[in-house]
């Protein structure tokens, strides 16, 4: 700064409203970053012979920095569509989607179900949490993540009623007697704040089917973006 003030009084007047102007003016943002990820399918068979089909369409992500202009904070806009298929009737079917968010780590290997299970791989308990930091659910939602750190982020929110009428929510989106299930979301938001590093997140959808001879999770994962 002290600096700029001796070259204002060299320079004159006129120069010298300028470069003010010019110091005073607010930063400009950087433009919002548009990934558009790639589709994909997978199938797995389960123990009763029952084969299973996850396809993942129309997955992008509008990754916007900080209003602020502070590189602790950005958002995030993602879109997908899920659509599972059985080759025989299930009873239930059972869709959770979200999102891996890591700060300064490789998200590649990182699980987003609890029960271990790895990509395609089926797994005991969808009711288990992340095996990682921590879980959040809800659209708009705003994580922290620290450097090291990985948390998951769930697109849905579903109420229902229990058994005695009380209200209950879950992050799975349930279909009963069918043999096919589809999930979409469009510019769901997740906010990042605390990670002063670079981000990335990864899709994963979690999918229960109960068939009348097997009950299991296939893990779907989605192809890793960076989030800035």
């Amino acid at each position: 700064m002290n600096i700029s003030l001796k070259r204002l009084v060299t320079i004159g007047a006129p120069a010298a409203f300028t470069t003010v102007a010019a110091l005073m003016a607010p930063a400009i943002a950087h433009a919002d970053v548009h990934v558009a990820l790639p589709s994909q399918t997978d199938q797995q068979t389960l123990g009763d012979g029952t084969v299973v089909s996850v396809t993942r369409t129309n997955e992008t992500a509008n990754i916007n920095p900080s209003l602020g202009g502070t590189p602790l904070h950005r958002n995030a806009w993602v879109s997908a569509t899920y659509a599972v298929k059985t080759s025989k009737d299930a009873k239930n079917i059972k869709i959770r989607a979200g999102y891996i968010v890591g700060c300064q780590v490789n998200i590649s290997g990182v699980s987003g179900s609890g029960n271990g299970a790895a990509s395609g791989k089926p797994g005991p308990n969808i009711d288990s949490p992340p095996a990682i930091s921590s879980a959040t659910t809800g659209a708009g939602t705003s994580l922290s993540v620290g450097p090291g750190q990985a948390v998951a982020y769930y697109v849905n929110t579903v109420e229902s009623a229990d058994d005695f009428g009380n209200q209950k929510l879950s992050n799975k989106v349930g279909y009963k007697a069918t043999n096919h299930a589809k999930l979409s979301y469009t510019n769901e938001q997740i906010g990042i704040n605390g990670c002063a590093g670079y981000a990335q997140a990864r899709s994963f959808a979690d999918v229960y089917v109960n068939t009348p001879n097997a009950e299991q999770i296939v893990t779907f994962y989605g192809k890793p973006f960076s989030l800035g």
